[in-house]
Order: structure tokens, then C-alpha cells, then sequence
């Protein structure tokens, strides 16, 4: 809703601009914030353009109804918009294409569609004097195009419910605390009061007061009670009943031909800041932020043209100045992700950021008998390629290498392709037989691993409940139990979209919080 809010403050903007100046006069001096939605690259990736001039141009374009190669046009003849917009350069065409399949994800589309549609309206109803306006027919009838035969045709709300509470029975059968059986509460009651807590986003002490008020004060546990409860799952048990729950959830979908194996999958660690003292914090880590501290995960999901699901998840303990953890190992939390996830899917291949970046992981994806697309690092052997292939004004290359480790050996190739950012030359490692005409669009597939961002975005903000508590068994519940809710999320929405004909659009239908409503207000099974 934050993201919603802001972009109709800047279609307010807009609007009342427009009433006294033209549409590029609009975006001088252009001082509205843009802060509820964020950049899809991370901090690392190379992308010379600017995010917010970047937004404002996809806003700009939809309010205008320009095509991609139109706009372009348009800041070659008038530099001047390009500068105006935050441009240091005229982005070509493919630059603005790239941009809005990976680096925006929904949340940012929805924005941009929001603030541009807007203005639209306002114009049209307004009778405001603004010619460069498109036409208001032209997005109200995509508008209806997109909602209506969702709302009116394929689902009912109660086959809404209905396939929630199928996914949920799967979900939560194998995720027991091993209590006494004639404890005051059932798990069940705890996981409907943490699946609240997620939902309306607040603390323990809050939300089991609120629980109370909403279903009863002597339905759901105190706070002191709850964490309690959550203590009891011992940190393998809970990694372990989440495989089982994994397995589980993954049958329910194993006759339907829409999901693909083996499949894409993609690696990569989040953190979940800590504030505290790290005296004693052994799960707690440092950050690329130097006085940062957090908890950190690991996940493996299912990514590319398929239902996304996070298949396997593990806990990252790395060595800090404040513990005696061995040093990183990252190459055997690899080994552990993949071969939990195996167990539910084959796996084509693995996607992983620079962080993975090692021999000791190539050669553990490698006796895993996986393939592996991973950005390298630019060291000195790699930069002489690169000097080599400027000299020879080449845009692509491929040279071959070897992984020799402890571990086993084996044969790699180093991948020289264009930046998707639009400028340089990116350097990728796979152990796929791969030449030079291929080389470029084999490592497009690296794009579907920004899939995994959006899904750390859902899990953080839809479904993570707030604690500011030290104990690390408290932590990796909350997180397991956030991840479960998404997996829920996303395989109610697959079902429910199964059986309508048509390819698959694997844009969610149901959205994260009403999902997690329906879990919160239905969790115990009926009588």
C-alpha cells in the first residue's frame, strides 16, 4: 500500500503541474521522493543509469502512450528531456526494455502504472489543456482488459478459501514443536497467531494482544507464551519439517504438465538486520555495510518459467571477531541446498551471484551433477581478456579453464558477453559446453535470478513477523514460518490457476496479503 500511496502523490504532482506548464516543463526541477519501491539491482550491479530517472521515464512513457524506440527518439532530438529526467546519457531503446524486465519488478510496474494512469484520468475528467496526454480510452480498456475476467469469470471466493485451506493442511503437518500432548495450546494456534503477526506486521508482545481482542482472550496464547512455544522447535527439527513440508506441497502439484522439470534454480543469501549486542551471537554476522550486523539464510528456489517456490532452506554461520565459528565454508551450504532440493526435482542448472564465486563451488555444483551459470569476479587473467578483446573490438568471447580442488576437477568455461546494464562486458563461469554464438544469449538466463529478489521483498514485508529478540531458535522460526507462508501463497495461486486454459501467467493473481489472511482467520481446520 506504501508504494501505492506514493505513486499517486506523484501523479498528484503531476496533475497539478500540468494545470499551469507543459508535460516536460512538469519534470524540471522535479523534486518528488521516490522511496516505496526499490531497485532491482543490487548494490554491486554495474547499471550506469539511474533508477529514479529511469522511474520517471516509465512514467513519463505511459502517460504519453510513447513505445520504447519512440521516447528514445524523443531525448536524441531533446537532449534536454534526457537531462531533465536525470539522465548523464541518452539510453538507447534495449536499455529501457532491460530495465523493465529485470531490474523492475512488480511492485515498480504497479507503480509506474499507477502514477502515469492517474494523471491520465485527471486530465481527461479535468478538461486539463495537456496534448501530449495519450487518449483516456486507451488504459481504461487495458484496465478492465486485466481485472475483470479475473474477478468475473475464473474464481470465486470460495474456491479461493477452499484451495488456501488445501495448500495449508499440507503446509503445517510436518512442523511439530514435540510438546506435551496436553499442553494448553495446539501448534496449530501458535502458527495462527505467528501467521497474524506477519500479517498486520508487529512484535509478539502486540500482535498476541491483538490476536486476543480479534478471535478471544482465551483462544490464543500470551507473548511470553508464544515464545515460549517457539523455542521448542529445535533449529534441525524445523529445517527438517520444512523438507517434509517442501515434499509435501510439491505432490499436490506432481500431475500438473504447467510445472517444468527439471528445473531453474536459483541460490543466494539475505540478511534479517540485528541490533543488538554480538557478544555470545554465534549466528550473527557482519555485513557488506562495515558496522552492519544480521542474521543471514540461505534459500534455494525454483526460478525461470515455472511456479517460483523456495525449495530449501539453510542457516549461514559464518566466523566474526565475536565468535569462534570456523572459517566460511559457502561451497557446503551449496552442497546442502541442492541436495535437499533434489530430493523434490531434478535440477537443469544453478544460478548464483558473485558472492559464490569460488573454485570449491564450482566443483561441489559440479559432483553434484548440476550445470552452473555464476558471475566471476574481474582478477588480472580475466582483465588481459578483456584488454585483449577492446584491441580486437570483439563483444564476445569464450575462453576455457579448469577447476582443480581437493574435491575433484573439472572442465569450465568463461563467458566474455555484453552488460546487461547496457555498458562493459560481463564475465560469467559454467561448466555447459558453451561457443561464441551462443555465449550471449545463453547467459540471458542469469536475468531470472532477480526472481528471488522479489521473493526475499514478499517474505520481508508481507509475511516476516517483527522480533527483537536474541535467541537464534526464536529467529529461524520466524523466518522458516515466512517462508512457508510465501510457498503457501504461491502454490494456491498455481492451483488455482491449473486448470484454466491458456498458458500459465505466472503473475500472482491472488495477492501475499490476502492470502495470509485467509491463513490467519482460517488456520484451524473446521469441526
Amino acid at each position: 500500500m506504501q508504494s501505492l500511496c506514493e505513486a499517486y502523490q506523484l501523479g498528484i504532482t503531476i496533475r497539478d503541474k500540468l494545470k499551469e506548464t507543459d508535460l516536460v516543463t512538469v519534470f524540471e526541477n522535479f523534486d518528488h521522493a521516490i522511496d516505496a519501491i526499490e531497485d532491482g539491482y543490487p548494490a554491486w550491479h554495474p547499471a550506469p543509469l539511474s533508477f529514479r530517472a529511469m522511474v520517471l521515464s516509465f512514467v513519463f512513457m505511459e502517460i504519453t502512450g510513447d513505445s520504447y524506440a519512440n521516447f528514445t527518439r524523443r531525448l536524441t532530438r531533446q537532449p534536454k528531456v534526457a537531462t531533465i529526467l536525470g539522465f548523464s546519457r541518452v539510453p538507447d531503446e534495449s536499455a529501457f526494455s532491460r530495465a523493465w524486465r529485470n531490474r523492475f519488478d512488480d511492485t515498480a510496474h504497479e507503480y509506474a502504472h499507477a502514477a502515469a494512469h492517474f494523471v491520465v484520468k485527471e486530465v481527461h475528467d479535468r478538461d486539463i489543456s495537456a496534448p501530449e496526454v495519450r487518449p483516456k480510452a486507451e488504459i481504461v480498456d487495458d484496465e478492465q482488459d486485466d481485472t475483470d475476467p479475473v474477478e468475473d469469470e475464473l474464481f470465486s471466493q470460495e474456491e479461493i478459501i477452499q484451495t488456501t485451506r488445501l495448500v495449508r493442511d499440507h503446509a503445517f503437518r510436518h512442523v511439530d514443536s514435540d510438546r506435551a500432548t496436553n499442553a494448553s495450546y495446539e501448534d496449530t494456534q501458535f502458527f495462527e497467531l505467528q501467521t497474524f503477526m506477519g500479517m498486520v506486521r508487529c512484535g509478539t508482545a502486540q500482535g498476541a494482544t491483538r490476536f486476543q481482542y480479534r478471535r478471544g482472550e482465551e483462544y490464543g496464547p500470551h507473548g511470553d507464551t508464544h515464545l515460549r512455544a517457539v523455542k521448542q522447535f529445535d533449529p534441525d527439527d524445523l529445517v527438517d519439517g520444512f523438507n517434509e513440508t517442501t515434499d509435501r506441497l510439491l505432490s499436490v502439484i506432481a500431475s500438473e504438465a504447467s510445472f517444468r522439470r527439471p528445473v531453474t534454480a536459483a541460490i543466494d543469501i539475505t540478511t534479517i538486520p540485528y541490533y543488538g549486542d554480538v557478544q555470545g551471537m554465534s549466528m550473527v554476522s557482519g555485513t557488506k555495510d562495515r558496522d552492519g550486523r544480521a542474521f543471514k539464510f540461505a534459500t534455494l528456489s525454483v526460478i525461470g518459467q515455472n511456479i517460483p517456490l523456495i525449495l530449501a532452506v539453510e542457516p549461514v554461520r559464518e566466523s566474526s571477531e565475536w565468535d569462534d565459528n570456523p572459517s566460511n565454508q559457502i561451497h557446503r551450504t551449496v552442497r546442502r541446498l541442492v541436495r535437499r532440493a533434489k530430493e523434490h526435482v531434478p535440477i537443469e542448472t544453478v544460478l548464483c551471484d558473485r558472492e559464490f564465486d569460488s573454485i570449491q563451488v564450482f566443483q561441489t555444483l559440479s559432483n553434484l551433477d548440476v550445470n552452473y551459470l555464476i558471475p566471476k569476479r574481474v582478477s588480472s587473467s580475466e582483465r588481459d581478456v578483456l584488454e585483449q578483446m577492446d584491441e580486437d573490438d570483439q563483444e564476445v568471447a569464450v575462453e576455457s579453464a579448469s577447476v582443480y580442488v581437493e574435491s575433484g576437477s573439472h572442465p569450465m568455461r568463461l563467458l566474455y558477453v555484453p552488460s546487461t546494464s547496457g555498458e562493459g562486458t560481463a564475465v560469467f563461469a559454467t561448466n555447459l559446453r558453451v561457443g561464441p554464438e551462443e555465449a550471449e544469449t545463453f547467459c540471458q538466463r542469469y536475468s531470472r535470478r532477480w526472481q528471488i529478489e522479489s521473493e526475499y521483498k514478499s517474505i520481508k514485508g508481507d509475511f516476516l513477523a517483527k522480533t527483537s529478540s536474541k535467541d537464534y531458535r526464536v529467529r529461524l522460526f520466524y523466518f522458516v514460518f515466512a517462508v512457508l507462508l510465501y510457498n503457501i501463497w504461491r502454490l494456491t495461486d498455481f492451483l488455482l490457476k491449473a486448470d484454466v486454459d491458456g498458458e500459465m501467467d505466472y503473475a500472482p493473481l491472488l495477492t501475499a496479503g490476502e492470502c495470509v489472511e485467509l491463513v490467519a482467520s482460517a488456520l484451524i481446520p473446521h469441526d
